[in-house]
């Protein structure tokens, strides 16, 4: 099937599929914070940005953004500020721009550049936006100075990038290899051909964990060790800079080994 020619009606069944998946693997981590106290562990995002992959940008926006929405109300008992205000549109407007990007045309770099494009702006979006409307001027519950505001925004994306990530460039496209064989007719031809063929460029996708996994760990010993965790701590306290600097560390090393592991491979294939 070529790009752009899925039926209104198997769009409308994605993105109703992509928000109800998305809702429940959402709501399977819900409970599960980050060090902050607050934005949750969510390794669902394999499902729209498999969605997104497959049927490009609007059903995967649109099924991310009401998935995300009734996990949070679900998990709060009722329609959650928090999730409209801020999880809504960077949920929205990550995904799109991440089925944009491969809808114009699919490879795997391009599902590479894909993935770290979107967990970054989306993270983003949805941090800054949390923080400074939801909780800063709708509940006025944060009284910290403006550069602590910005840590904690900045805290809270990387969290989200790290721990999305692995799932994000490991999951996603086994699943969409999956969907290439079992439903050939459903998945556009140029994802087909890729998936099938299995052209991963793994010195890329290597890079795509390895460098971010180092910068982490940097990050670490610059809250064990620096000044960075001074400034923490006077604002965060001592234990949570401790889960602070313990998720720095613990996601680096996951994402540098796994990184490593792979360029090894691929070395030892070439020898």
């Amino acid at each position: 099937m070529p790009r752009g020619i899925h039926s209104p009606s198997l769009l409308l069944t994605a993105t109703a599929m992509c928000a109800g998946l998305y809702a429940v693997g959402c709501y399977v981590t819900a409970y599960i914070p980050s060090p902050w106290g607050f934005g949750q562990f969510r390794p669902a995002v394999i499902i729209p940005a498999f969605f997104a992959a497959i049927f490009g940008p609007l059903p995967a926006a649109l099924g991310a953004a009401i998935g995300t929405l009734i996990a949070d109300s679900i998990k709060h008992g009722q329609l959650y500020m928090g999730s409209l205000i801020a999880a809504v549109p960077g949920n929205f407007i990550g995904f799109y721009i991440f089925g944009y990007i491969l809808k114009k045309k699919f490879n795997w770099a391009r599902f590479i550049t894909a993935s770290l494009i979107t967990l970054t702006v989306a993270n983003l979006i949805v941090a800054f936006l949390y923080i400074f409307v939801f909780k800063v001027l709708y509940l006025q519950a944060l009284n910290l100075p403006l550069e602590a505001l910005i840590y904690l925004s900045i805290g809270l994306t990387i969290w989200w990038f790290a721990t999305m990530l692995p799932f994000t460039l490991l999951v996603t496209p086994p699943l969409i290899r999956a969907a290439a064989s079992a439903f050939p007719s459903v998945v556009p031809e140029e994802v087909r051909v890729h998936s099938l063929a299995d052209d991963m460029p793994k010195v890329t996708f290597s890079l795509a964990m390895l460098i971010p996994g180092l910068f982490l760990l940097l990050i670490g010993l610059a809250t064990s060790f620096t000044i960075l965790g001074t400034y923490t701590v006077k604002f965060f306290g001592e234990t949570t800079t401790s889960f602070i600097g313990l998720m720095y560390y613990l996601s680096g090393g996951a994402l540098s080994f796994l990184g490593s592991a792979t360029l090894a491979r691929r070395v030892r294939h070439k020898t």
